[in-house]
């Protein structure tokens, strides 16, 4: 019952704001798209017998696209109206997941990941620097939270789906529904107003301007290990479930599910931890956890892996959305999407590191083995990040 009245509690601050409510199922379509399309392509090349290496390889271009285009992207959501931004990057999302409906060639999938990467690059971070003013009636934990459980369910979704179709149906459908799911999303987004999309003539030079200071910095590598377990997941988890227990399709559907129901649970669970939320020692107790979880997946079975990966969801998505709420309280909102574009790029840059490592251990080492190895390197990396905590880490908030 306690969920129930934790998403009570949160519907009823957005039923009188239908603005908001389009944005939420705009993310949620979106999410779904976004989500279907991982799930679909990593496994097509992972049956195709190119295993973690060929997922590797795909992740590595997304990878690559992500780090050229987070800060031009940062920048396009700071110069340029938000809404037709993320529309327009919707529809060519929406145009690259319909190609791939006549073909599951794997050359064809790597090549397309590059346009596709870089226009969801763009569409997320303009839709995420949409937040605090779409979500201006709402406290920052409370929008963000919502945003973030609605991304989640999009999430759980699509691995369910898209596992499906791609087990009983075919690939071909697989990849019209996500066309679809972006086809509702840029259509909901034609809804939403009063995003304050540019910086206004009010804005001081000082306001607009990005300060990387010690609080930056050190969110940002907080960030940047956070994502590094996402990647780590998304790059090993059909070769976890294809060579170590010898699943299918479905079986591979179930983990991502896990996964995203754990992180649906991470975004509500936020909520009544509002109070926390600009507190450091909630991040590194997210990192140690998603460490400890990470190794203890060697010696697991597949029951157990899948509620590991629920568990990992869970502190996952509890990091990432209370990093948002600390970002969203150090930057103003003129200077949000340049912010969010160096943080993912420290992120990618952590993917790009796995990505090496996953390449040189795919054909030495188990899946469970290099989970176990980034647990370790997690776990020391947060025992530094104590030592160099800033004393205040959440800063100041937001001028509005």
């Amino acid at each position: 019952m306690a969920p129930i009245r934790l998403l009570r509690s949160a519907i009823v601050p957005i039923s009188g704001y239908p603005s908001f409510r389009w944005f939420l199922v705009c993310t949620l379509a979106s999410a779904l798209g976004r989500n279907g399309y991982a799930v679909a392509c990593t496994w097509i090349l992972v049956a195709s017998d190119g295993g973690s290496a060929a997922v590797a390889i795909f992740v590595a271009v997304v990878s690559l696209t992500e780090l050229l285009v987070s800060p031009i992207a940062g920048w396009i959501s700071d110069r340029f109206k938000r809404r037709p931004v993320f529309i327009a990057a919707d529809v060519i999302r929406m145009l690259a997941s319909l190609a791939l409906t006549s073909t599951d060639l794997p050359w064809v999938i790597c090549s397309a990941a590059g346009l596709f990467a870089a226009c969801d690059r763009i569409a997320l971070t303009a839709s995420q620097a949409m937040i605090p003013s779409v979500g201006a009636h709402l406290k920052p934990d409370t929008s963000n939270s919502i945003s973030f459980f609605c991304m989640q369910v999009g999430g759980l979704i699509a691995a369910g789906l898209v596992g499906m179709l791609l087990h009983v149906i075919s690939v071909p459908a697989a990849f019209a529904t996500i066309s679809a799911a972006f086809f509702i999303s840029f259509m909901s987004m034609a809804f939403v107003s009063g995003t304050h999309s540019r910086p206004r003539a009010i804005d001081t030079n000082d306001r607009r301007r990005l300060k990387i200071d010690a609080r930056f910095v050190y969110l940002a590598c907080v960030y940047a290990l956070l994502y590094g377990g996402g990647t780590l997941v998304s790059i090993l988890g059909a070769g976890l479930i294809l060579d170590e227990f010898g699943g299918n399709a479905l079986d591979f559907g179930k983990l991502e599910s896990a996964w995203s129901a754990g992180s649906i649970v991470g975004a509500i669970l936020l909520i009544p931890l509002a109070r926390y939320a600009k507190h450091s020692a909630l991040l590194i107790g997210a990192l140690m956890l998603i460490a400890l979880s990470f190794a203890s997946l060697k010696l697991s079975p597949l029951l157990w892996t899948l509620a590991t990966f629920a568990a990992v969801g869970t502190f996952y998505n509890l990091g990432r959305v209370a990093v948002e709420v600390m970002l969203q309280a150090t930057v103003s909102n003129s200077a949000l999407g340049r912010a969010k574009g160096i943080f993912h790029c420290a992120g990618v840059a952590m993917g790009l590191i796995l990505f090496s490592a996953v390449s040189f251990g795919a054909n030495r080492l188990e899946p469970s083995t290099m989970f176990l190895l980034y647990g370790l390197v997690t776990l020391i990396a947060t025992g530094i990040l104590i030592g160099l905590r800033p004393k205040h880490a959440a800063g100041a908030r937001r001028s509005p």
